[in-house]
């Protein structure tokens, strides 16, 4: 049987009497390896045996997230982009969420709309500056008192400068290494010894990649950075070796997406908006909201299964 992903097709179950199953509505389906070329729809949900092409595995995607809920979750770089879409989504789907950031206050904003929408999870704001070891352990030990420990941890904050190999300057090669490499691997650390200690042999560790790190681009101004987006797909492969090492059921996954329209270019080009711009007219872009499918089904998958690596392009 074969569990397919369409995050862009999403359809309400049905029976097998095609009487619709009312507020469910997912973007899996299954393929049975003999089903008929057929454009019935049948639910495994209701135990149905007709031959059909897919069956909707709405209750499959949901049941699955629900072992997550009431669970803790840590998204850093939660403040804006994709690490706030992320995040909100996990509080909707019933996570406790620490979301980090340096800018906290966009994190308590969004903490505010979340309990205002009456979802089922709470977003907890946390400020920390990700290029300073001692804050990043100083959260996991707040999380640890507070919230006994991390079961997900979603490695989301990164960024760029514009500095070449030829002449770019030192610091921001070292802001970029800073971020996108050391405080991965601390927080990656730190979460597997924060699920160690409490016997959680389910856990997740979510490393948010690019393209960038699987090809280099003819642009000077983003080399280093795909240095460091190399580095993470390096260090996932390396963490999941390890994690298999260790006998534990303890997951770990690349998502490596193209151009997501962000504030990530116009931070890039602070100084030349009209850059920043062609960032997302010259490229097709995705968007923030295909990230959070993409995490989402990375977590709802079986805990069985190991999804090492997702590569996501706008046609």
């Amino acid at each position: 049987m074969e569990i397919c992903f369409y995050p862009n097709l999403i359809l309400t179950t049905v029976g097998w009497n095609g009487g619709e199953v009312n507020g469910i509505r997912s973007p899996y389906l299954v393929r049975a390896p003999d089903a008929e070329e057929t454009n019935s729809v049948g639910d495994i949900y209701l135990g149905t045996s007709l031959s059909s092409n897919f069956w909707c595995v709405s209750w499959l995607g949901l049941s699955l997230m629900e072992r997550w809920r009431g669970r803790v979750a840590l998204v850093t770089g939660a403040s804006v982009g994709i690490g706030a879409a992320v995040a909100v989504e996990l509080v909707r789907l019933g996570m406790k969420v620490v979301g980090c950031a340096r800018d906290v206050g966009k994190i308590q904003k969004l903490a505010a709309e979340c309990q205002s929408a009456g979802h089922p999870g709470v977003l907890v704001p946390f400020k920390c500056d990700l290029t300073k070891e001692e804050e990043i352990l100083s959260m996991f030990a707040t999380i640890k008192e507070q919230h006994k420990g991390v079961d997900v941890c979603i490695n989301n904050a990164g960024l760029a400068h514009p500095e070449a190999l030829l002449n770019g300057k030192t610091s921001g090669w070292k802001n970029m290494w800073d971020v996108n490499v050391l405080a991965l691997c601390i927080c990656a650390r730190e979460a597997y010894q924060s699920m160690k200690e409490r016997n959680v042999d389910d856990g997740h560790i979510i490393n948010i990649n690019s393209v960038c790190g699987h090809q280099v681009f003819p642009n000077a101004d983003g080399h280093f950075y795909t240095a460091t987006k190399y580095a993470v797909t390096a260090l996932t492969e390396g963490l999941r070796q390890e994690l298999r090492a260790e006998n534990t059921h303890i997951r770990a996954t690349s998502i490596s997406p193209g151009v997501v329209k962000t504030e990530f270019a116009y931070r890039v080009y602070r100084d030349n908006s009209d850059k920043a711009a062609a960032v997302y007219t010259d490229y097709k872009s995705l968007e923030a909201k295909d990230l959070v499918h993409a995490v989402t089904y990375v977590l709802s998958a079986p805990p069985h299964v190991q999804i090492g690596e997702i590569l996501l392009e706008s046609l």
